[in-house]
């Protein structure tokens, strides 16, 4: 069967579910470093060489939601919360754009203390002092908030769905249900925006096939952007004990999203990384990934931004961290982008032209 599975691969056919599950549960190393190497050649078919750098701002780690899995869930009383202004925020993404980022992603809880109004003001604010395209990724919001964010010039909007399984999905959030999400995401591409979604590998309760629908799924809402990161326990959570994903699972699913979508922008995760820091963002760029979102967020708030324990790259300066990256890119013969790095798929109205 794997004899057939290659040969649709190599003749760019659709995989179906069984095969995506034969793919997810192979162990054996020769024939898993083969699914990197093909994964590897369609990557560089249909995105090139380029890696994409966005420059992340955490700007804060208030949220009104209580996902089981995650660090500054509402009711973890154990973490420091912070906000940070609107004109530090906008201060960072300047820093950003300076360091040659040509995307911020500005990510937060779900604090509602930054109104509609105020993130208007904010992302007007970087259209005008920063070169940048700029990422929200800030959670559920009613359609009109999105349509407004558009218009004042965001251009893409990211927004997980950790989980295509509707049962496990309700048990991990216990604040908003998988169709919702799902519309959302359909609000999102309606509106305009590069719309990107992602999961968690090693969830308590995920199956491999699972994790096979996960990979059709973003297929079938054809993502601008995949995130893929590994599930990584917090002891501060209902979930606390669990195991956490592996490095291993978190390449399969990286190397099949980018075999079954192919022009999408793939990022190899802090995540992966801090499972794997001496290799993993490379693994994961080798694997299909051609994204990497360097933390630009002021060194005095990393720590907080707590979504797992033991993150990476927290006390290294903005400049540290541009340095590794580059050498890290370099080092397996990749090269920088130096555009806006928007979708392959389609254009917007806020893209801003190469």
């Amino acid at each position: 069967m794997t004899k057939n599975i290659w040969e649709k691969i190599d003749s760019e056919q659709e995989l179906n579910h069984e095969e995506l599950c034969s793919l997810l549960a192979m162990e054996n190393a020769e024939q898993l470093e083969l699914l990197y190497q093909k994964a590897d050649k369609i990557r560089k078919k249909y995105v090139g060489d380029e890696v994409h750098l966005r420059g992340l701002i955490e700007f804060s780690n208030y949220c009104r939601n209580n996902c089981l899995y995650c660090g500054i869930r509402r009711d973890n009383k154990k973490i420091k919360r912070y906000r940070m202004q609107i004109d530090e925020i906008l201060d960072t993404a300047i820093l950003a754009a300076n360091l040659g980022y040509k995307t911020v992603v500005l990510q937060s809880g779900e604090d509602m203390y930054y109104t509609t109004d105020k993130l208007v003001e904010l992302i007007r604010f970087i259209k005008k002092n920063a070169d940048v395209a700029i990422t929200l990724s800030i959670g559920e919001r009613s359609y009109e908030d999105y349509a407004r964010f558009f218009e004042a010039g965001a251009d893409r909007y990211l927004i997980r769905f950790e989980t295509s399984n509707p049962e496990l999905y309700a048990k991990l959030h216990p604040d908003s249900s998988f169709e919702n999400r799902m519309k959302i995401l359909n609000w999102l591409k309606q509106i305009g925006y590069q719309t990107g979604s992602g999961v968690m590998i090693g969830l308590p309760g995920q199956s491999i096939e699972d994790l096979a629908r996960d990979i059709l799924k973003f297929k079938e809402l054809d993502l601008d952007m995949i995130g893929v990161g590994p599930y990584i326990c917090h002891p501060d959570t209902p979930l606390a004990g669990n195991p956490n994903g592996t490095a291993e699972m978190t390449l399969k699913v990286i190397a099949l999203t980018r075999i079954v979508t192919k022009n999408t922008h793939i990022p190899a995760t802090t995540a992966l990384a801090t499972l794997r820091p001496a290799d993993g963002r490379e693994k994961a760029l080798k694997a299909g990934a051609n994204v990497i979102m360097p933390n630009v967020s002021p060194i005095k708030y990393r720590e907080y931004y707590e979504l797992y324990p033991n993150k990476i790259c927290i006390r290294e300066t903005e400049r540290q961290c541009n340095d590794c990256i580059k050498r890290r890119i370099y080092s397996i013969g990749r090269t920088i982008s130096k555009g806006y790095g928007h979708s392959l798929k389609k254009k917007t109205d806020n893209a801003i032209a190469f």
